[in-house]
């Protein structure tokens, strides 16, 4: 089965920080898996932006190897590459000063869409912002992206909204979280709202409990200087963790309308139970066969960053009280698997005597190998009574759309909604703030009591520690599997 493909307006795209590497991995070979699709109009262009001396030319060339170094298998026809280089431009430029600014105004067409994606540090966000303004680039269709870490802290956020919305009203600002582009992301909403079987149960009396993962198995690699100053907290848990189980959590939206959608999930953010320190463990990796340990990797033997991080989470409104989330996301574990688990409660009463505790379990896959499980109870086949087992109900995404479908990577969805002018997958600037909000006083609670990190072991499922966060509560976490 091959998804519709609907055709977006014709658009000139600039891309601040044009040849950097997120550009280079995601970015541009994104699009060009959607000039494949025949998603992207004939006329329109990409106009690559930044501080590199190039020209067109160069550009183009650049481009070439990132879609043959990142593109994928998809299979297009012969000259398509060809035919995407052709709407490749470039112009360098200074993003504090006036070098190269009046090049891209005469590059830019009035009459069709105009997107500006901000991939460069949070401290440009502002000169951005002032700078097309002060040439004319910008008007009321103008739409501007802009890419994670937004802001440090609360104060920070608070600060970097305020340069925006200097020159952009909020319908024009797309705060990108891939992680709400993936299909399964997007399925939850569907599997939740589109399905009779599910909704009723969505709630403290039928849901055990709710495990949201996502594990790494690399380290912080190049990243060390950055991520030593962000930790897992700040990189993982306030923003990407924090958007599953707004989705998880929130209540039915009146309708499938961007506003409504982030009005609940800003809901449940606001209902979220200030952290007990004794519901939260923080860990650094050990060295192990792939590499040195945290401290090593980061240059500081002294440093108390968590490179992993679990957490017992309780939101207190009407729906969930009493119902315990609990998150963890790390490096250096032993599997890569992002997952949100949804274990709902036992039977009251089981006719079949006692037996093993059987319970319904769904299981929703972001990474590896998208897809949903859901976990029912039948009899063991064969003679000898009536043995219960579970066994799984599975669909993996590449299965049901086939292996010619159309999986689309969560950028190149994000970036055709940015186009599209729709909004419902991008954070809005109070749910930014809010989260920074309950995250902040965590983080400084860490620093007040000189909280140190727990070591676990490279290639583990993470701290000792961590498991018994889950055995007080008699639970177990799933096991970390690819």
């Amino acid at each position: 089965m091959v998804s519709r493909v609907i055709p977006v307006e014709n658009f000139d795209l600039v891309i601040f920080g044009g040849t950097g590497d997120l550009a280079r991995r995601k970015i541009l070979p994104g699009l060009f898996r959607r000039f494949c699709a025949g998603q992207m109009p004939p006329e329109a262009r990409v106009i690559g932006a930044a501080r590199a001396d190039m020209d067109s030319a160069g550009y183009r060339d650049f481009v070439a190897e990132a879609v043959r170094e990142f593109g994928g298998d998809r299979a297009c026809e012969d000259g398509t590459l060809a035919g995407f280089l052709e709407r490749m431009h470039y112009v360098p430029i200074d993003a504090r000063g006036e070098n190269g600014w009046r090049e891209l105004v005469a590059l830019i067409r009035p009459d069709v869409v105009h997107a500006f994606y901000f991939s460069v540090a949070p401290g440009l966000f502002g000169d951005l912002a002032e700078r097309l303004n002060v040439h004319g680039l910008t008007n009321d269709a103008s739409r501007i992206v802009v890419e994670k870490p937004f802001g440090r802290d609360l104060e920070k956020a608070r600060a970097l909204n305020r340069d925006l919305a200097a020159y952009f009203d909020e319908s024009q600002i797309y705060r990108i979280d891939h992680y709400l582009g993936k299909e399964t992301v997007q399925n939850l909403m569907a599997v939740r709202f589109g399905n009779m079987l599910f909704e009723p149960l969505w709630n403290s009396q039928y849901v055990d409990h709710i495990q949201i993962t996502v594990a790494e198995t690399v380290g912080v690699g190049g990243r060390g200087e950055y991520y030593d100053k962000s930790g897992a907290m700040r990189d993982m848990v306030q923003n990407h963790l924090m958007q599953l189980l707004c989705l998880i959590a929130m209540e039915p939206p009146s309708k499938f309308d961007p506003d409504a959608v982030r009005d609940e999930k800003l809901k449940v953010i606001r209902a979220l139970d200030p952290m007990d320190p004794h519901h939260i463990v923080r860990g650094q990796y050990d060295a192990g066969d792939d590499g040195p340990d945290y401290r090593t990797a980061v240059g500081d033997p002294r440093s108390r960053t968590e490179s992993y991080i679990a957490m017992k989470v309780g939101v207190s409104n009407w729906r969930w009280v009493g119902t315990p989330f609990y998150l963890r996301t790390g490096k250096r574990l032993k599997a890569r698997s992002s997952e949100i688990t949804v274990v709902f409660k036992a039977l009251n009463h089981s006719i079949f005597g006692e037996q093993e505790d059987h319970r319904n379990v769904l299981s929703i896959r972001l990474q590896p190998n998208e897809g949903i499980t859901l976990g029912v109870t039948i009899k063991e086949p064969g003679p000898g009574g009536m043995r219960l087992i579970d066994v799984p109900l599975d669909m993996s995404f590449a299965d049901a759309i086939g292996e010619n479908g159309d999986q689309t990577d969560a950028y190149e969805r994000l970036i055709m909604d940015v186009i599209r002018g729709n909004q419902t997958l991008f954070m809005r600037g109070d749910e930014v703030e809010a989260a920074w909000a309950w995250t902040d006083p965590i983080i400084q609670g860490w620093e007040a009591r000189g909280d140190v990190p727990k070591v676990y072991e490279s290639g583990s499922e993470g701290p000792v520690d961590a498991v018994q966060l889950l055995a007080r509560d008699t639970r177990v976490w799933r096991k970390v599997a690819p």
